[in-house]
C-alpha cells in the first residue's frame, strides 16, 4: 500500500558538513519520506528544526531545484533578499542554478517542520553563500572544497 506510516519512519539528525560547520545542524532533523515510499527521482523530506536550529548553512544548488511548504511552526527564510517569516502553508521554491543562497531557521520557541521535495540528478554542485565552500557530489559521495575547487583548510572547518 502506498500510505506511509509515518510513525515508522525515525527522525534522523546529523550533517555531511565537515568538521565543527556541521554543529550548526546539531538541532535539525528529518525524515526521508521520499526514500520510505521508493522514490528514486527526487527527495522527500520532512525536516524538524528545533528552536535556535538552521535547516543547512546558506546555500544555492547548480543541478537540482527545491521546494519547501512549512506545516508547523514558524520558520525564517534567510536569503539574498533578506528575512521571511513563513508559517504553516506558506511555500518557496529555489530552482537549480539560481544564486540565490538560503536557508531556514527556527527563530521561535516552539518546533517547527517543513516539506522539502528536490530534485535527484547523478551529480550536483552546491555552494555556500557565507563562506568560501562548495560541495559536489557524484556516485562516490560528497566532497567539500573551496570555492576554486583548493582542500578546506582547518580554520575554515573550525579545527
Amino acid at each position: 500500500m502506498p500510505k506511509l506510516d509515518l510513525s515508522q519512519i525515525p527522525f534522523k539528525g546529523g550533517s555531511t558538513y565537515p568538521g565543527k560547520l556541521a554543529q550548526a545542524m546539531a538541532r535539525r532533523s528529518s525524515q526521508r519520506l521520499g526514500d520510505a515510499g521508493g522514490l528514486t527521482q527526487y527527495g522527500v523530506n520532512m525536516v524538524r528544526l528545533e528552536p535556535g536550529a538552521a535547516s543547512s548553512l546558506r546555500h544555492y544548488h547548480m543541478q537540482q531545484d527545491e521546494f519547501v511548504i512549512v506545516t508547523q511552526g514558524t520558520c525564517t527564510l534567510i536569503d539574498d533578499d533578506g528575512e521571511h517569516t513563513m508559517q504553516p502553508g506558506d511555500c518557496a521554491t529555489f530552482p537549480a542554478g539560481d544564486a540565490n543562497g538560503h536557508h531556514l531557521v527556527n527563530k521561535s520557541d516552539a518546533p517547527a517542520l517543513f516539506l522539502v521535495v528536490g530534485t535527484r540528478t547523478e551529480t550536483e554542485t552546491g555552494h555556500y553563500s557565507d563562506l568560501d565552500m562548495k560541495v559536489t557530489m557524484d556516485a562516490t559521495g560528497f566532497k567539500f572544497t573551496r570555492k576554486d575547487g583548493s582542500p578546506l583548510t582547518a580554520e575554515q572547518i573550525g579545527e
